[in-house]
């Protein structure tokens, strides 16, 4: 049997969670216990966890845990859409009338009649599914009602009043609960637990779903952008397209397959864009940074396929991966041991490089040298793909001139 929390925000990443365990196809899964502890959260993410509760073929037990804990809002839909719903001492649940949020307003609660009808008539029909109080299901949004665990367990509210994990297996053990696979009775009395540990995927999920964070990533992804664009060089860009991208993950405002494919493509390019450009810079880096995350966020779920074929499938991803990973490690170790051979100022006067781009007497520009790139500048005008020559060295900077105005 299955443990697993459901604490906090309830996000994206929440939904993600429920789906991840419901989807295990197990015959040692005989039952999860959701142990709830949340103030609410997104309705999107809650209405698709009462569906995969509701779509499950394992029986599922919403408890409000630990001691003091509450299941406020989206938490009571999770509980009333549970097979069986249980409450430890001293828990809360209700207060479900929905709010929304804007910048100017800040938080207003919704008051709207066809939005309150259509979720008193759904968190109804959820009560009466499972034989509890479709009164308080009604009042919880209309009134905002609050009822401690004594007060749910006498109004029909709750099946289940424990104050451990090993209570209420004992309590719930010989009910009988409906699910799709048909109406199983549970035998559960003395099982053996087992803590659930979402995936890494989930995980990084939990973290850029919470809504401070969330809103934080898009403000700074929205003027990273900004300044980047209004500034010379590459850098803003990158960070403001990559904490954009999160930003909008964790709001909910697109999914997480269509933002890992977004990331991969922005990490190709960047990865491309750095072995045009000198040096490993925040270009390579963020590249990889991207096909990570990417990947991290790409697949959530089991794929109907042969398990043959997905591990060959597994096979290729990492194969591939290694020899990317191979190819770019090399490209740094070249990098960087041509930087630690740098040549001294008395064998490059004389040298010829090539101009990279256009040079000026106030125009810094590129030169080729012997297949490194140096800033150079000239009293006279080059364009790109001159030949120079190198007659001096302020700094980092070659002073160069025209390689024609060199010969004797």
């Amino acid at each position: 049997m299955v443990v697993a929390s459901l604490d906090g925000t309830i996000t994206k990443a929440s939904s993600d969670l429920i789906e991840e365990i419901l989807e295990k196809d197990s015959p040692e899964l005989k039952a999860v216990v959701l142990l709830l502890d949340t103030p609410g959260g997104s309705m999107d993410a809650t209405f698709k966890i009462v569906e995969s509760i509701e779509r499950s073929r394992v029986p599922v037990i919403g408890y409000v845990y630990p001691d003091g804990g509450k299941a406020w809002s989206a938490g009571t839909y999770i509980l009333l859409s549970t097979h069986v719903a249980a409450m430890a001492p001293h828990t809360i649940a209700g207060s479900c009338q929905p709010v929304s949020f804007s910048p100017t307003e800040g938080s207003k609660p919704i008051s709207d009649p066809k939005t309150i009808n259509a979720l008193i008539a759904f968190l109804v029909e959820r009560a009466k599914m499972h034989n509890r109080n479709e009164t308080a299901a009604r009042l919880f949004i209309q009134e905002n009602l609050n009822v401690n665990s004594d007060e749910a367990k006498k109004l029909g509210v709750i099946e289940v009043l424990a104050s451990s994990i090993n209570e209420l297996l004992a309590k719930v053990d010989g009910m009988s609960v409906k699910t799709t696979k048909g109406v199983e009775t549970l035998r559960l009395s003395g099982a053996r637990t087992v803590k659930w540990s979402p995936s890494l995927r989930v995980l990084f999920l939990r973290s850029i779903s919470e809504p401070i964070l969330a809103f934080l990533l898009f403000t700074i992804g929205i003027y990273a952008l900004i300044f980047g664009f209004s500034t010379p060089g590459l850098g803003g860009e990158i960070v403001g397209a990559i904490c954009l991208i999160l930003g909008l993950v964790g709001l909910g405002l697109t999914g997480a397959n269509t933002s890992a494919l977004l990331l991969m493509g922005l990490g190709a390019v960047l990865l491309v864009a750095e072995l045009l450009t000198p040096g490993f810079g925040i270009k390579g880096g963020g590249g990889l940074f991207c096909l990570i995350l990417g990947s991290l966020l790409l697949f959530p779920h089991p794929w109907m396929v042969s398990p043959q074929w997905f591990e060959f499938f597994i096979t290729a991803v990492i194969a591939v991966s290694v020899v990317l990973g191979g190819f770019f490690t090399f490209v740094i170790y070249k990098v960087v041991k041509a930087r630690r051979m740098r040549p001294t100022m008395k064998q490059m006067l004389g040298e010829i490089a090539e101009a990279v781009d256009e040079i000026g007497p106030e125009k810094l520009g590129f030169v080729q040298y012997q297949g490194e790139y140096w800033k150079a500048k000239s009293d006279v005008s080059i364009k790109a793909g001159e030949k120079v020559a190198i007659s001096a060295k302020e700094g980092p900077i070659l002073i160069v001139h025209p390689y024609e105005k060199q010969k004797p």
